[in-house]
């Protein structure tokens, strides 16, 4: 404990460190300001009514990302989604469209332009979903009574302004945390955001067994031994990597001599990150959605109970499409053939095995092997919180925690935060936070968001 005190000390010894570190918390405190400002011409109490009696669907899974920000229609509730919807499909499009796929080759000035043209997408995306917020809050209505009073076009067209703004704001926010602050700016503001529901969970679970009494403080250790169970499993396998050694042959440029050195390509357990939770939660919550739409069609309401939280049904579907959306995106996101190409180039080959194609075919096979586990896992943390509502007894604004999408994000930005701080601690010659080894984080931003 003593020498976790003493790293702490380190950390704000280091000016530039110290810097960082304040205007990191200044811009997250500014974030948080702005998803509490509701829109002009929105009811305040009647969206308060709206909340509690607000559904499990679509709309829930976006306000978690943006830290209540949507539900409480504030000027920063489209978050930064719009940013990594945009950045998703450029990743999803160069797999398809030859001229993207060139760009993604072109080194800095092919991110340049990359980065240009996520940044149009987000403006186009951002206005397109302000514009759908708008229609939403218009129909929404409190006993008859419209939670828009004043509707018509100019609070369409306000709305679409100020959220489309706010969420360009916040991708400069971001980027000012990446630049000047401690980085993973972008990954910061989702798990700010995500931390930012803790504080209320933790008052109703509290309020469940001192206020109701309807469980033993005993109980609730043995849960929260359990919850720092699935927290290190979690730390576990996000840093787990299978390491391929790769060797280089010597070669002479002149005078000099390169190469002649052992070095490893590490294949993580999970590649994909939190993205195939995102994508099969993102399905299973549709028919609750559509659903919210039509509440008198008998067909939709039956496919509701079928995909409802409380069926055995959903956390076998739901496991099932982790399992498939993890390779698919691992297929997206690690390409074994240029790995392969670039190994050759540099005269870098596996031992054993032939450069080229083999060493491509190689390489994937270790990644199909090594992704069963991990998509197995990835699966069963999605219906971790689930099975700690129903079996655990926990309130379900906690139960997110125990797994999913919330708990996935905040150790994954966790770790690469710690990382960022304990570079910059063994660069100033400091102990870092581990005495052996170093921390790792999630590797070169594979599965990120």
């Amino acid at each position: 404990m003593s020498s976790f005190i003493q790293t702490v000390q380190n950390i704000f010894r280091i000016e530039e460190l110290r810097k960082r570190i304040f205007t990191t918390l200044w811009i997250l405190v500014i974030i948080r300001v702005g998803a509490q400002i509701t829109l002009p011409g929105v009811d305040i109490s009647l969206l308060h009514i709206m909340q509690k009696n607000s559904g499990n669907d679509l709309f829930g899974l976006f306000d978690l990302f943006v830290g209540g920000a949507f539900s409480n229609a504030a000027i920063f509730a489209l978050g930064v989604m719009p940013y990594i919807t945009s950045s998703i499909i450029l990743q999803l499009a160069g797999i398809v469209i030859p001229e993207v796929q060139k760009l993604q080759k072109e080194g800095e000035e092919g991110r340049r332009k990359i980065t240009q043209y996520t940044r149009y997408g987000t403006v186009f995306i951002s206005a397109l979903q302000g514009w759908g917020m708008s229609i939403r809050l218009i129909n929404m209505e409190v006993s008859g009574v419209p939670v828009v009073p004043y509707q018509g076009l100019m609070f369409t067209v306000c709305c679409i302004i100020l959220l489309t703004a706010g969420t360009m704001f916040m991708m400069w926010l971001g980027e000012q945390i990446t630049e000047r602050g401690i980085g993973n700016g972008i990954s910061l503001i989702i798990m700010v955001g995500i931390i930012a529901r803790l504080p209320g969970a933790l008052y109703q679970e509290i309020n469940q067994i001192f206020a109701l009494g309807e469980r033993p403080w005993i109980v609730e250790v043995i849960i929260l031994v359990f919850l720092f169970g699935i927290i290190a499993s979690v730390i576990y396998i996000t840093q787990g990597a299978r390491r391929i050694p790769v060797q280089y042959a010597k070669r002479q440029v002149g005078r000099k001599v390169f190469g002649g050195t052992t070095q490893y390509i590490p294949l993580r357990i999970n590649t994909a990150g939190v993205m195939p939770i995102i994508f099969a939660q993102s399905l299973m919550f549709i028919p609750n959605t559509v659903f919210s739409f039509f509440p008198e069609s008998t067909a939709l309401y039956s496919l509701v109970q079928i995909f409802s939280e409380r069926s055995l049904s959903y956390a076998l579907i739901y496991g099932i499409m982790v399992v498939l959306f993890t390779y698919f995106y691992t297929a997206i996101v690690f390409n074994p053939r240029d790995i392969a190409d670039n190994m050759k180039k540099q005269g870098g080959f596996i031992p054993g095995i032939r450069p080229g194609l083999p060493t491509s075919e190689y390489i994937d096979s270790v990644l199909t092997r090594i992704t069963l586990p991990g998509s197995i896992f990835l699966a069963l943390i999605a219906v971790m919180p689930v099975f700690a509502i129903h079996v655990l007894g926990v309130t379900s604004s906690f139960a997110s925690f125990f797994g999913g999408t919330s708990l996935l994000i905040m150790i994954g930005v966790a770790l690469d935060t710690l990382q960022q701080i304990e570079s910059y601690l063994l660069m100033r010659h400091y102990d870092g936070f581990m005495k052996s080894g170093k921390i790792k984080g999630r590797g070169a931003g594979v599965g990120g968001y």
